[in-house]
């Protein structure tokens, strides 16, 4: 087990499963102690038990990002148990689909709520529970950002304000020793891109891709591994698109 990474704690938010879990745990298997922050407060304790039975040092979190409190909660306990935050993953997200002429209040302001303003309390709770030491934030964004894509506006609107915010943050927080970085996945089938993605919607996304496959979630965790780590300490502002090549695609 590589402990590349042992001087390091850190909240992942959406770690119950899919890429914030695997993340969370390759994370803790390069050495680093993981806050597992999901919704579901059964999944956050599957992944924690799992980091724990192999070796790796995590604490399942159960909070909703939407909440400042709960999230700030969070980092206090995550800091209390395994000392000052060294970075955070917003990975926390929530997702539905549709044409824009449909598109309701109350999902748009969940949307808005878990993707973007959790995105917002994360930096603000590590910024609070980092103590003196360098520190790195990781945002999830996505291709559709670059690209657009059909019935995703509301989707495609958050993910590019967080990449407009990861930019903002790396010149703000430069200064403070902290790095601000993204990952664009592409598709990846994860089970919550599942229950809103069928079969053939991912057969169209993998004939789209460059490399002719999709990705998985293992991949997505190493780029956001590789931010986290000391290979990446001269990158900042920076918007990885781990997406098999769909980004630099043309008609």
């Amino acid at each position: 087990m590589s402990q590349v990474l042992s001087d390091q704690v850190v909240l992942v938010t959406g770690a119950g499963r899919g890429i914030g879990g695997a993340t969370a745990r390759l994370l803790a298997q390069r050495g680093a102690a993981v806050g597992v922050l999901d919704i579901a407060a059964d999944l956050a304790a599957e992944t924690a038990e799992a980091i724990a039975k192999a070796g790796g040092k995590a604490l399942p979190i159960v909070a909703d990002v939407s909440n400042r409190d709960a999230v700030f909660d969070a980092a206090a306990k995550l800091s209390a148990k395994f000392g000052n935050l060294t970075a955070i993953v917003n990975d926390a997200i929530f997702i539905k689909y549709g044409p824009i002429e449909g598109v309701e209040e109350a999902t748009l302001d969940r949307m808005l709520a878990v993707g973007l303003k959790g995105v917002f309390w994360g930096v603000q709770a590590l910024l609070a529970h980092r103590g003196d030491r360098p520190a790195c934030i990781v945002n999830l964004a996505s291709p559709v950002a670059d690209l657009g894509a059909g019935n995703t506006a509301s989707y495609t609107a958050i993910k590019g304000a967080v990449v407009a915010l990861t930019r903002q943050l790396a010149v703000e927080l430069g200064a403070r020793g902290i790095r601000v970085n993204a990952v664009a996945p592409g598709a990846v089938p994860t089970p919550g891109a599942r229950a809103i993605v069928d079969e053939a919607g991912y057969a169209k996304r993998r004939a789209q891709t460059p490399l002719g496959r999709l990705g998985e979630e293992s991949e997505i965790a190493a780029a956001i591994a590789f931010l986290i780590g000391p290979d990446a300490s001269f990158v900042t502002g920076e918007i990885l698109h781990a997406d098999g090549g769909i980004t630099a695609k043309s008609l």
